[in-house]
């Protein structure tokens, strides 16, 4: 039942969305064709450029049976405080399969998530971790950067494909402390497919030339894919 509840919701909002922002979709590198096919081989999708809680919005920019396999064997985490919320809270506790609730710390709530991942998950992350405003930086006046967490599921998935979407950005459409969204605006977001076991060995490699450590590499490359392949942001 909560898979059915959850498809629907997630439907309602790419239907509804659709009738208010035009999407304009990129990919980078090779994919297949169609680029969506073979869903099961996605097994990490990784957002980056978080800029608002209105993301959801970007379901209009994958398909329908996309919206089925993250109710079905969706693992998402959602910062606690989000989840607290009234009725935001309620809205993000029922977007995939499985969501868990996350604090700020690598405590006992990041090992839930870690335990939930299974042979059949697709795990959706925010890897920034925190919204950017309006200034171009974090709540605290800091730089986006990529956090580790990304690394952590990268290891314990291990195999199969990684999505990685590149935001444009929603500020144009409502930006952190706005209550309201400004319709008919354009969307857009470029993506790329990346096979998790030759990214994992890449960034493996790199970090024993270097003297680095696997999740430092990562940071780093996801941080500057980011800033080299989101596309700019819409007006």
């Amino acid at each position: 039942m909560r898979q059915l509840v959850t498809w629907c919701l997630l439907a309602t909002v790419k239907t509804i969305s659709h009738l208010f922002f035009r999407a304009e979709v990129g990919w980078i590198g090779p994919h297949p064709e169609p680029p969506f096919r073979d869903l099961q081989r996605l097994r990490v999708v990784a957002i980056l450029n978080h800029t608002s809680l209105y993301e959801p919005i970007f379901t209009i920019t994958v398909p329908y049976r996309f919206l089925w396999r993250i109710a079905r064997h969706g693992v998402v985490a959602i910062a606690e405080k989000t989840l607290k919320r009234p009725v935001v809270g309620r809205f993000f506790s029922l977007i995939a399969a499985h969501v868990a609730s996350v604090t700020r710390e690598r405590d006992h709530t990041w090992r839930a998530v870690l335990s939930r991942i299974g042979p059949d998950s697709m795990v959706l992350i925010l890897p920034e971790g925190r919204m950017m405003r309006a200034n171009g930086l974090d709540a605290n006046g800091e730089p986006m950067t990529v956090r580790g967490g990304i690394a952590d599921i990268l290891e314990a998935v291990g195999d199969g494909e990684m999505l990685v979407a590149y935001s444009g950005g929603l500020h144009h459409v409502q930006a952190p402390g706005e209550l309201l969204a400004r319709p008919f605006r354009r969307i857009r977001m470029n993506f790329e497919r990346l096979d998790i076991a030759t990214y994992n060995e890449a960034r493996q490699r790199e970090a024993a030339e270097i003297g680095d450590s696997f999740k430092r590499r990562v940071k780093e490359d996801l941080e500057a894919r980011r800033d080299r392949n989101c596309p700019r942001a819409a007006a």
